[in-house]
C-alpha cells in the first residue's frame, strides 16, 4: 500500500523544518554520538557568515558543499565534524553599524567607545540569530554544541595570547611604517582590506629644478625631500648624490638627488620627486637613504599646516589649486591623461591615503616561508590547482603585517605604548604607568586587532585549542571548503597560525569555490536590482532545488551564473523522486530494498546501475562535486525513471518477471536516495522514512561500496 504523505504532492514549506529538527533530535550532528562504525574522524571548520546580517547566495554555495562533504564523509563511516561559527567581522560590522548611525542622524565619533561598543554587540548577537536560522534552513549538518563566536571570551583570551607569543618570539613589533589610511573611516588597513581599482588621472610633468618631474600628486610638494633617479640612467648620473635647488608655490626647496633602482626609466622623465610621508615606496627609499619624512595631509585627508596658504584643503581641491598656481609660475610643462591602479578602501570606496604612522606590525617572511615550504612539500593541497599558485605568489612576496585597527568593534590589543615608542604587551591590563625607557606614562592601546589576525586562528580556536579534547581529537582538520577570492586573504593567515601554534597544517586540502552571479554572469548589487536571495529561493523551490542548483555544473574555483529557471529545473527533479518512489512503494512484495535479484535481465540491470554509482563516488573522493551531482541526476531522471522503471512496469504489468522487477525497483530506489541524500537531504530523507523495513535515519545510512 502507497504511503500516505506519497499520496500528496511533495511539499518542502510543511517538510523541511521537520525533518531538520529530527536530524537535530537525533543527536548525529555531534560525531561523538554517531554509531560504533564510525571511527576515523573527519573535520570541517566552517568559515563563520558574519553575524551582521543575512546570508547571501555565496553563504548558500559554501554551507551546500560543505554539507555535502560532511554528510558524504559521515555516510561512509567516518566522525564527522563540521565546526559552525559566526564572525565579529570587525571593520566590516562596524561600517554597517555607521551606516546605521547616519540614518539616525548620529556619528561614532560622538560615542563613548563602550557605548559604541556596547550598541554593535546588541545589533550582531540579534542578528547572529537570523543568520543561524538561515544556516540551519539550507540543511545544514553541523554540530551547533560546538557552534563559537569570534568574540567568545576563551577566543579573545587565546587571540591575546598569541599576540603576546609572537610579540616575546620577536614576530610582533611596534614601528613606524607607512600604512593604508581611509579618511572616511579614520583607520588604517591591511593591502588584504583594500581593492585595487583602475583610474584615469592626470600626469603632471612639473619643472624641478634642473629636472621634470612626473607625478599624480603635486599636492604632496610641500613633503618632499629628495629627487630620485636611477643609477643606470646616463641622462642624470652627474646629478646623483649632489643637492638642488627647486622652486613651489610657497617658497624654494633645497633637496638632494639620490640614485636608487626602485626608479623605473621608462616612467615619465626616469626622474621621481620623494614624498616620503604619503607614498609608501618614496617611504622605503626614505628608509635606504636616510631621509627626512614631512607629513603635509592630515588623517582626515587634509593639507595640514606646513603647507601656508593650501592649509585645510581637501586633496583634489588642494590639487586643483597648485596645479593653477604651478602654472602661473610656469613650471608645469604638460599634462597626460594616466590610466594606473589605485588603492581603495575596499567598504566606502575612498582613495587610501599612505600615512607614516605607529601600528603593530608581523614579520611575515620568517611565516611565510613555513607556508611556502607546507605547499611545496605536498602538506598542503589546493582544489583547483591554479589557487595554489596563487598563493605561493603571496608567501613569497609577502610584507609585513598591519594588525592594528582604530576602531572600537573587535579584540582589543593587549599592550600599553608611550609617547616615546616603548611597547609592552599586557594581557590582563594592569602593567606599569611609568615607561621604563623614558619615565613617562604608559597608556592602553586602544586599537582593536584586524579581525583577520583572529579569523586566521579560526581552525584553532573552534576546537577549542590547545588543551580541550575536541581539539586533541579532531584537530588538525581535512579540508577548507572557502571563495577563492580568500586564497590572499584568509587562507595564508590559516596555514601560518597553524604551523606556528601547532606545528601543523590546519587542513590538507583547500577548496575553493567561485563567486554566485546572476543570469547573466554579473556580480550581485543592490544597486543593480538583481541580488538574489536564499531564502526566497528556498521558500519558492525548496531547500533541495536551490542545493542542486548551486553546485550541478558549478567548477572549483569557476563562477557561477544562478537563474530561477535552473533552480525550477531541480524543484521538478525532487518531484520526479518523489513520484518515483510513490509507485515503487505502491507494489507489494518490494522487500526492504537490500536484496537484489537474481535472474539475468534484473541482475544485470541492478549491477550497471551500482557501476554508474561507483562511478559517481569516484568523483566525490575527488571533490569532483559538480560532475557527482550531475551524475547522480542522470542516473536517476533518465536511467532509472525513463529506462529501468518503464521496463520494470511492462514486466509487473504483464506478471511476467514481477517479484524480480519489484526486487530491482526497490533496490535502486534505496541506492539511489543514499546517493543522492548529500545533495537533496530533506526529500531524500522523507522517502527514507516511508522505506520498507527502515528504522534508521538515511543520514548515517552506509554509503555504497
Amino acid at each position: 500500500m502507497t504511503p500516505e504523505k506519497l499520496l500528496k504532492p511533495y511539499n518542502p514549506a510543511g517538510t523541511e523544518k521537520e525533518i531538520y529538527q529530527k536530524w537535530l533530535d537525533s543527536g548525529f550532528f555531534n560525531p561523538d554520538n554517531l554509531p560504533a562504525r564510525h571511527q576515523k574522524p573527519f573535520t570541517i571548520i566552517m568559515p563563520p557568515p558574519n553575524a551582521n546580517g543575512h546570508l547571501h547566495a555565496g553563504h548558500s554555495l559554501f554551507i551546500t558543499l560543505e554539507d555535502i562533504i560532511t554528510r558524504y564523509h559521515r555516510m561512509k563511516g567516518e566522525k564527522a565534524l563540521w565546526v559552525p561559527g559566526a564572525d565579529h567581522a570587525g571593520f566590516e560590522t562596524q561600517i554597517v553599524y555607521e551606516k546605521k548611525l547616519e540614518k539616525e542622524g548620529r556619528s561614532r565619533f560622538k560615542m563613548q567607545p563602550k557605548e559604541l561598543y556596547d550598541e554593535i554587540m546588541a545589533f550582531t548577537l540579534e542578528n547572529k540569530q537570523y543568520m543561524e536560522d538561515e544556516v540551519r534552513a539550507m540543511g545544514a549538518s553541523c554540530d551547533w554544541s560546538r557552534e563559537k563566536f569570534t568574540l567568545d571570551p576563551d577566543v579573545v583570551k587565546e587571540v591575546q595570547r598569541t599576540f603576546k607569543k609572537m610579540f616575546d618570539d620577536g614576530l610582533v613589533y611596534r614601528g613606524k611604517r607607512s600604512i593604508n589610511w581611509c579618511t572616511k573611516h579614520q583607520t588604517s588597513l591591511s593591502d588584504v582590506e583594500t581593492e585595487s581599482v583602475e583610474k584615469v588621472d592626470k600626469l603632471y610633468y612639473i619643472k624641478y629644478g634642473p629636472f621634470v618631474v612626473a607625478t599624480v600628486r603635486p599636492e604632496t610638494i610641500f613633503g618632499d625631500v629628495a629627487v630620485a633617479v636611477n643609477p643606470n640612467d646616463p641622462r642624470y648620473k652627474e646629478f646623483a648624490g649632489k643637492d638642488i635647488e627647486v622652486q613651489h608655490p610657497e617658497n624654494k626647496l633645497t633637496l638632494k638627488v639620490v640614485a636608487d633602482d626602485m626608479v623605473d626609466i621608462e616612467f615619465g622623465t626616469g626622474a621621481l620627486k620623494i614624498t616620503p610621508a604619503h607614498d609608501a615606496n618614496d617611504f622605503a627609499v626614505s628608509q635606504r637613504h636616510n631621509l627626512p619624512v614631512i607629513e603635509v595631509i592630515d588623517q582626515y585627508g587634509r593639507l595640514n599646516d606646513k603647507t601656508g596658504k593650501y592649509v585645510g584643503m581637501k586633496i583634489l581641491e588642494a590639487r586643483e589649486q597648485v596645479v593653477a598656481d604651478l602654472t602661473n609660475l610656469g613650471l608645469i610643462e604638460k599634462i597626460e591623461d594616466y590610466a594606473h591602479n589605485v588603492p581603495t578602501c575596499g567598504k566606502c570606496g575612498t582613495v587610501m591615503e599612505p600615512r607614516i604612522m605607529d601600528q603593530w606590525f608581523i614579520s611575515m617572511k620568517p611565516l611565510a616561508k613555513m607556508a611556502l615550504d607546507a605547499y611545496e612539500t605536498g602538506k598542503l593541497k589546493f582544489i583547483p590547482e591554479s589557487s595554489g599558485k596563487i598563493f605561493s605568489y603571496w608567501m613569497e612576496n609577502s610584507i609585513d603585517w598591519n594588525i592594528s585597527r582604530q576602531i572600537v568593534w573587535g579584540i582589543p590589543i593587549p599592550a600599553k605604548i608611550c609617547s616615546c615608542g616603548n611597547a609592552i604587551t599586557d594581557l590582563d591590563f594592569t602593567g606599569p604607568s611609568k615607561c621604563e625607557k623614558c619615565g613617562g606614562e604608559m597608556v592602553q592601546d586602544p586599537d582593536t586587532f584586524d579581525t583577520w589576525f583572529s579569523s586566521g586562528q579560526w581552525p584553532l580556536l573552534s576546537l577549542g585549542y590547545p588543551d580541550s579534547e575536541s581539539f586533541k581529537t579532531y584537530y588538525p582538520t581535512d579540508v577548507m571548503e572557502t571563495g577563492r577570492d580568500l586564497v590572499f586573504k584568509w587562507v595564508p593567515r590559516m596555514v601560518i597560525f597553524g604551523l606556528y601554534l601547532s606545528k601543523q597544517v590546519p587542513f590538507h586540502t583547500v577548496f575553493m569555490h567561485g563567486l554566485v552571479n546572476d543570469q547573466h554572469g554579473k556580480k550581485m548589487s543592490k544597486s543593480k536590482g538583481n541580488v538574489i536571495k536564499p531564502s526566497e529561493l528556498t521558500d519558492k523551490f525548496g531547500t533541495d532545488a536551490l542545493r542542486m542548483g548551486l553546485v550541478v555544473g558549478n567548477t572549483p574555483g569557476n563562477d557561477l551564473a544562478l537563474s530561477e529557471d535552473k533552480i525550477r529545473a531541480y524543484q521538478k527533479f525532487a518531484n520526479k523522486i518523489w513520484n518515483i518512489a510513490r509507485f515503487v512503494l505502491s507494489q507489494e512484495g518490494i522487500g526492504d530494498g537490500k536484496t537484489k535479484p537474481t535472474n539475468e535481465k534484473y541482475g544485470k540491470i541492478t549491477s550497471d546501475y551500482d557501476a554508474e554509482l561507483a562511478d559517481m563516488t569516484k568523483d566525490m573522493d575527488a571533490y569532483r562535486f559538480h560532475l557527482a551531482a550531475e551524475k547522480i541526476y542522470h542516473n536517476i531522471w533518465h536511467t532509472f525513471a525513463d529506462v529501468i522503471l518503464e521496463e520494470a512496469k511492462k514486466d509487473i504489468f504483464a506478471e511476467t518477471n514481477t517479484q524480480e522487477a519489484k526486487l530491482a525497483l526497490a533496490y535502486i530506489l534505496r541506492q539511489s536516495l543514499i546517493c543522492l541524500h548529500p545533495f537533496m537531504p530533506f526529500v531524500t530523507e522523507e522517502i527514507w522514512s516511508m522505506m520498507p523495513g527502515e528504522n534508521k535515519m538515511l543520514m548515517i545510512e552506509e554509503w555504497p561500496g
